[in-house]
């Protein structure tokens, strides 16, 4: 469902994303780990075409991923790190307009949009306009706008970054619903424990290459002990004056 060969982009000097290959059938739940400036959002681009590879091949759903390609957009749902709300618009008005946008039909927006609305407790929201949302409502709504559509596969950027337990929970639920369903879902995450929950795959990145598959390597131990010696290790600090008596 997800396939890349040598996906590689390069800034300059600095290669972001190096030889990238990637093999994720459909139904799965991939994790993408690695810290921050390791590649992830720059491959995530890639694979949605909002950025064109500077070499390598990529294909989601079957279909070449190109900025250039509309059936790309059709196929997937993007929830991305910064959201892409707008302030003016309701909760409601959002879902109707990402309806129009895919040629849905109004009654079949309506329809999905109750249903979305009610099963992430948006409800109470829905005429409320995003200026005024909580973080976990502007979240459950960028989630909501990526899956009326009833998309093949998923890019979630951070989707439990921020959130409340309860707001958390109901997102990790609706995803282990539907990928058995045929959802590939994509995610990128720092919350180790609830990708060990969920994720049926993992992949790490380390500057800009993958150091890790779980198909390919097995999970030998805990996801954090492969994270901190693969990835990144906790940093040891000199914390003495902490505590410290006050002189």
């Amino acid at each position: 469902m997800i396939e890349a060969r040598k996906l590689t982009k390069v800034y300059g000097e600095h290669r972001a994303v190096d030889g990238l290959d990637l093999q994720i059938e459909r139904g799965t739940i991939c994790a993408f780990l690695g810290p921050n400036g390791a590649g992830k959002s720059t491959a995530v681009k890639m694979l949605t075409g909002l950025l064109a590879p500077t070499s390598g091949t990529a294909t989601v759903a079957g279909i070449a991923c190109s900025p250039a390609t509309p059936a790309l957009s059709r196929a997937v749902g993007v929830l991305p790190e910064s959201l892409g709300l707008f302030d003016s618009l309701t909760v409601e008005e959002h879902l109707t307009l990402t309806g129009s946008v895919y040629g849905l039909t109004n009654a079949e927006t309506e329809r999905r949009t109750n249903e979305l609305l009610s099963g992430l407790a948006l409800d109470h929201g829905r005429q409320t306009f995003l200026d005024e949302c909580s973080y976990g409502m502007r979240k459950k709504t960028a989630l909501a706008m990526a899956l009326l559509p009833n998309p093949q596969v998923l890019f979630l950027d951070e989707p439990f970054e921020g959130l409340d337990p309860v707001v958390s929970r109901t997102i990790r639920d609706l995803l282990v619903e539907i990928a058995p369903r045929g959802v590939t879902i994509f995610l990128t995450s720092h919350i180790l424990s609830i990708v060990e929950e969920i994720a049926s795959q993992v992949m790490m990145i380390r500057a800009g290459k993958l150091v890790y598959d779980s198909r390919r390597d097995g999970m030998a131990s805990s996801l954090e002990s492969i994270y901190f010696d693969l990835v990144e290790a906790p940093r040891a600090g000199d914390w003495s004056w902490l505590g410290s008596p006050q002189s």
